[in-house]
């Protein structure tokens, strides 16, 4: 069984804490600073004994050297990135498999927001740590990776089952609906998703874990088909591809 353990840090990142109870074993996704990750394993009582990395940018991997130094882990991540992770020992692409105990994390390349993210899934637990790829109700900006490839890594994650629970990196929800609703205003589900997110922030209670489910039907960056989406940003006849580089720009404008 994998328990899995929201730790916020910095302003707006999660880390997440991994712990899979048959073996005691226990792992971190992107640590952006050591202090509350060592302070939530030693209130749950848990040894640290990997770093998962998505991506090289700071904020996901600011206390991997500290967090090695201290607990002796293992850091992982991906073999187009091993230059610019800190202590990686165990490089990985697409379709690797990591295991936490009996739990297993299948690696999926997902170029766009950098060239070197991956994610991990976790069919096991319908469980996907997605790093700044898939945002609740948005997407990761392109700092280094093209639409195109933006575009690919979505559909990937698209095609995940519906009840796949969705860990990513950030508590953008609340800004990202404002988004949303100005490109999909008639969408229903949306409407109703924004009043629960602001509930839940009103109590400083995070909006995540979201769904693929419920992604596929209120995040914009999925829904590149839908006509009514398409209609407000004038692009009825275009390809899914056009419409969803159109929308990236337009989330970039977005005030």
């Amino acid at each position: 069984m994998l328990s899995i353990l929201i730790v916020p840090a910095l302003t707006d990142n999660y880390i997440y804490l991994l712990h899979e109870s048959n073996s005691g074993k226990t792992a971190v996704v992107d640590p952006a600073v050591p202090e509350p990750v060592l302070d939530a394993l030693q209130q749950q009582g848990w040894q640290l004994d990997y770093i998962f990395n998505t991506h090289h940018h700071s904020d996901h991997i600011g206390a991997n050297s500290q967090l090695k130094q201290q607990t002796g882990c293992k850091i992982v991540g991906s073999a187009a990135d091993q230059a610019r992770i800190p202590g990686i020992d165990i490089l990985l692409g697409d379709g690797d498999v990591v295991k936490l105990g009996n739990q297993c994390f299948q690696v999926i390349d997902t170029p766009g927001h950098t060239v070197g993210h991956i994610v991990y899934y976790s069919a096991d637990s319908q469980a996907l740590f997605c790093g700044d790829t898939l945002f609740s109700l948005g997407c990761g900006r392109l700092f280094e990776g093209s639409a195109e490839q933006m575009w690919h890594s979505l559909e990937k994650l698209k095609a995940l089952p519906a009840e796949t629970r969705i860990y990513c990196a950030h508590e953008y929800t609340a800004a990202n609906g404002r988004f949303a609703l100005s490109v999909d205003p008639d969408n229903p589900q949306l409407r109703q998703r924004i009043d629960q997110v602001a509930e839940l922030r009103q109590q400083n209670r995070p909006t995540l874990p979201s769904t693929i489910g419920l992604e596929l039907a209120t995040n914009p960056f999925f829904r590149a088909h839908d006509l009514g989406i398409r209609r407000n940003i004038g692009m009825t006849d275009q390809s899914d591809l056009a419409v969803f580089r159109q929308l990236r720009l337009l989330k970039d404008q977005f005030r």
